[in-house]
C-alpha cells in the first residue's frame, strides 16, 4: 500500500513540477529573478553562511564588492533552479546541447583508448546539475556518481532528471564495486568533491581561499588503486544559460603519483575556477564549519 501511495504521490509531484516546467524560459528567468530576491532580502537564506565565507575566502576585497558578489551569488542560484527545472521538459538533444560548449574532450577519449576508466572531479561550479548533457558527447558510458537525497520523491526526480541524455547514475557506497566490476568497459566517472567532510573522513587539509579546508581522499585513493586518470571539469557561466566546460589534467599516471598529489592539484584547480566567477560557487554550502 506504501508502495502504491509513494507512486501515486510521485506522479501527480512529476506532473506539478513538469507542468512548470514547460514554461518559457523568460518566464522561469523571471520567477527566478523574484526568488532570488525573496531568499536575499526576506527570508535570507543562509545569508550569515553567505557573507562570513565570502569575507574569508576574499579577505582583500572590501564590503561593497563582498556585497556584489553575493547579490549575483543569489541571482545564479535562483538561475540555477530554473534551468534545472527546464532541461526537464526540453525534448530535443540539440536544444539542450545550445546551451553547453566543451573542450578538451579529446583528453578523455584518449584515456578510453587506452582502456582506462576516466574519473572527472568538480565542483559546484556554474550549473553541476547540467552535466548529465555532457553524456551526448560521449560514445563511452558516463556514469554521475551522487548520495542519494532522504526525501524518496525529491530523489526520485532528480535521478529522472539527471539521467534523461543517458548520464547514469551510481551510488557513491557502490562506485568501487562498480568500477572494479566494470574493468573491461571503460567508462567516465563524475565526482562532486568539493563538499565539507564528515569528521570521521577528515583525513587531509589543503589551504585553498586563504583558508584550511578539508578535502576528501576518496577519488585520489581510487583513481591510484585502479589506475585511471585524473581529470578536472572546469564550468564558467559565459551567459544566462550558457556555459562553457573544459577539461583539464590532474593526473594521468594515478599510480605513479605521489600521495596528496591529486588532492593538491585538484585544489588548486577548483580555487582557480572560483576565483574566475566568484558569483558561480555554492556559498551557501557550510564548507568551513570546522
Amino acid at each position: 500500500m506504501n508502495r502504491l501511495f509513494f507512486a501515486f504521490y510521485f506522479s501527480c509531484f512529476y506532473a506539478g513540477i513538469y507542468l512548470v516546467s514547460l514554461l518559457p524560459m523568460i518566464v522561469l528567468y523571471r520567477i527566478s529573478a523574484f526568488s532570488s530576491f525573496m531568499m536575499l532580502h526576506v527570508f535570507s537564506y543562509r545569508k550569515g553562511t553567505v557573507i562570513q565565507n565570502l569575507s574569508r575566502s576574499f579577505p582583500e576585497k572590501n564590503y561593497e564588492e563582498i556585497d556584489r558578489i553575493m547579490r549575483e551569488f543569489y541571482r545564479s542560484f535562483a538561475d540555477n533552479a530554473a534551468e534545472i527545472l527546464k532541461s526537464l521538459s526540453i525534448s530535443s538533444e540539440n536544444q539542450m546541447d545550445k546551451v553547453i560548449s566543451i573542450t578538451g574532450m579529446d583528453l578523455i577519449e584518449e584515456q578510453l583508448l587506452n582502456n582506462k576508466h576516466v574519473i572527472v572531479s568538480m565542483g559546484h561550479c556554474g550549473n553541476w546539475e547540467l552535466l548529465s548533457i555532457l553524456s551526448l558527447h560521449a560514445s563511452n558510458n558516463m556514469y554521475a556518481v551522487y548520495k542519494p537525497l532522504k526525501n524518496k520523491a525529491m530523489d526520485k526526480l532528480f535521478l529522472t532528471m539527471r539521467s534523461r541524455f543517458g548520464m547514469q547514475l551510481v551510488p557513491a557506497k557502490s562506485v568501487v564495486r562498480h568500477i572494479l566490476s566494470n574493468k573491461n568497459n571503460p567508462s567516465v566517472y563524475f565526482f562532486i568533491a568539493d563538499q565539507c567532510p564528515k569528521l570521521v573522513e577528515e583525513k587531509y587539509r589543503v589551504h585553498m581561499l586563504n583558508q584550511t579546508t578539508s578535502m576528501f581522499t576518496g577519488v585520489e585513493k581510487l583513481a591510484r588503486s585502479v589506475d585511471a586518470p585524473v581529470m578536472y571539469m572546469h564550468i564558467t557561466r559565459s551567459g544566462r544559460g550558457q556555459y562553457h566546460v573544459s577539461y583539464k589534467p590532474i593526473c594521468l599516471e594515478s599510480k605513479m603519483s605521489q600521495e596528496t598529489e591529486i588532492i593538491q592539484h585538484y585544489s588548486s584547480l577548483l580555487e582557480q575556477n572560483i576565483r574566475e566567477k566568484p558569483s558561480d560557487w555554492l556559498w551557501t554550502h557550510k564548507r568551513w564549519k570546522r
